[in-house]
């Protein structure tokens, strides 16, 4: 007897999904999270923060700017991004805005002040765009065409080049 095996899927209560969810609406962030941690991702899904004030609701999604899973370049980077933008709307229809931003590492140097009031960075942020739910559908002409998106211009180099990762 055959038995059919369902496809491999986060689930809401997957250890991953459970690290890399926040905010005030954790049920929603848990949700999206488990939506897009499903198959694996060329760029590290960090976290999925989700904020909810009375009938508002927004989330953030952090995506590393180093380590990809598989060698992106500038094409590639912007596929990824708008999927996890659409994944995210696909999950929760009801969030209203999703902030979508990279960050990479920066060294603090041995004994620095990483916390408080005199901290130095420990991350720097090199790519965001924000996407209100009714800009959803424009995503990919925005950023093919850079309106509202902030690039670092090393990484966006690096990503032209296809060298980042």
């Amino acid at each position: 007897m055959l038995v059919a095996l369902a496809p491999a899927t986060a689930r809401a209560d997957d250890a991953r999904v459970a690290a890399r969810s926040f905010g005030s609406d954790l049920a929603t962030a848990r949700r999206i999270a488990a939506a897009l941690l499903v198959h694996p991702l060329p760029a590290q899904l960090l976290r999925v923060r989700c904020e909810r004030v009375g009938p508002h609701a927004d989330c953030g999604l952090v995506v590393s700017g180093t380590k990809f899973h598989r060698p992106l370049d500038l094409a590639a980077w912007d596929d990824e991004i708008a999927g996890l933008i659409d994944g995210a709307y696909a999950a929760a229809p009801e969030v209203d805005e999703i902030d979508c931003w990279a960050t990479v590492p920066l060294n603090a140097g041995k004994g620095t002040v990483v916390s408080g009031d005199y901290a130095k960075p420990t991350a720097a942020t090199v790519f965001s765009i924000t996407v209100p739910r009714a800009a959803r559908s424009a995503v990919r002409a925005r950023l093919a065409g850079g309106a509202g998106v902030f690039w670092d211009p090393a990484f966006r180099a690096s990503l032209s080049k296809g060298t980042t990762g």
